[in-house]
């Protein structure tokens, strides 16, 4: 038995403007056109051509493959970027595409800024915490919004108290289109599509060219020496120790980490600049000011929450990992009931705790491992030769559900 043929499918971007030759040759050909109700009713069918309107994009996905002949398909601005071309792609349909102007691009040129270094996300067809997450550590952000998931303001909001500047961009390339300073409408409600642009510092964009668009990746060195940090005496994770944990809590774009005790926060600095949204809870006030200053001084972003586990842990956002350098059962246990993580690190100087911490860990669902590390560093000496000289040992568990 013969498979069904796949059809000739081809994927016009809109941005409002009038459509090209290309596209307006392949709308006139079309036997069915598919789009969502703003694109068909836009735009100029022709005669006897079947419409196929898109609600629920499983059911219009189902109909264009099954659909003989011709088919075109109205989408927003590019297609192929965050659009309809992934999903023809996974059911086998290899489209033409004639994209129009995204409307990411549009909305930072009504705005008159380059978006080269800006971030895009998206919180369209799933929940917004990765996205929200993502934002709140990347000085420039695009959201792709829908009504289900993120609305404009519901996100804007936590935007704003973060202190960014936020717009909101409706309808664009559409004789609706508005662009919003949330600020100053912080309760209207906004028509659909839109998009969030999210900025740190709008006067003081960076004027240098780069060469990587969106978040630049891993840094150029993590596991800093302690020297690049400020910290009280010897009270700081270690370099050695430091370069384990990150690698255990994992932290990226879209990922929330908690350091819970974070004393001078250099891990909750390091895992910033990996661009995770990181949140420093600590209750000296001196160790505050540190974690404030090393934030500053390495460029990140990162929420301190100041105040003593667990009490301090109410309200925060859910993690997705958490790391504990201090403090006793009590606050690791309610660090791990309040946030929720899928990771858990910690460290211990005291081989006493190791047995009960793996034991709690295993109790909460997570599965247990651990290493001791002692590391020994080249030191130089007065006759010019070298010797190792010793760390104190540090126990790091973890835990992972």
């Amino acid at each position: 038995m013969s498979s069904p043929a796949t059809p000739t499918v081809t994927v016009i971007g809109c941005d409002g403007r009038p459509l090209g030759p290309e596209a307006a040759t392949a709308l006139a050909a079309a036997d069915r056109v598919a789009g969502a109700p703003r694109h068909l009713d836009g735009a100029e069918l022709p005669p006897g051509a079947e419409r196929i309107v898109i609600k629920r994009l499983d059911d219009a996905l189902e109909a264009i493959c099954a659909s003989p002949g011709r088919v075109t398909v109205l989408a927003s601005g590019d297609p192929g970027f965050f659009g309809i071309v992934r999903a023809l792609r996974a059911r086998g349909v290899t489209a033409q595409v004639i994209p129009a102007v995204s409307s990411v691009a549009l909305a930072f040129a009504r705005l008159g800024l380059d978006w080269d270094d800006a971030l895009v996300v998206s919180a369209h067809g799933r929940a917004p915490r990765q996205a929200l997450a993502a934002a709140l550590a990347h000085p420039k952000v695009a959201i792709l919004t829908e009504p289900r998931h993120g609305t404009a303001r519901a996100l804007g909001t936590e935007l704003l108290a973060a202190g960014r500047t936020v717009y909101v961009a409706e309808r664009l390339g559409a004789a609706q289109e508005r662009i919003t300073d949330l600020a100053a409408e912080p309760a209207r409600d906004f028509a659909e599509p839109n998009i969030v642009i999210a900025l740190k510092d709008p006067e003081n964009q960076a004027a240098g060219p780069g060469w990587l668009a969106g978040h630049q990746g891993a840094p150029p060195g993590w596991a800093l020496p302690e020297a690049e940090f400020e910290h009280r005496g010897s009270m700081i994770t270690k370099a050695e120790v430091r370069a384990l944990v990150l690698a255990r809590l994992g932290p990226a774009p879209g990922r929330t980490i908690w350091d819970v005790g974070a004393g001078s926060g250099a891990v909750a600095v390091e895992c910033a600049r990996f661009g995770a949204r990181v949140i420093a809870v600590e209750a000296d006030q001196a160790q505050c000011d540190r974690i404030r200053r090393n934030a500053a001084r390495h460029g990140v972003d990162l929420r301190l929450q100041a105040g003593r586990a667990p009490d301090a842990l109410i309200g925060l956002p859910p993690a997705d990992a958490v790391f504990v350098g201090g403090g006793d059962h009590a606050v690791l246990g309610a660090a791990i009931r309040t946030g929720n993580p899928e990771r858990v690190v910690v460290t211990l100087a005291a081989v006493q705790r190791v047995g009960e911490t793996s034991d709690l860990l295993a109790a909460q669902g997570y599965r247990p491992a651990g290493v001791q590390l002692q590391a020994s560093r080249l030191t130089p000496v007065p006759n010019q030769t070298l010797r190792l000289a010793a760390e104190n040992p540090v126990f790091v568990l973890w835990g992972q559900r």
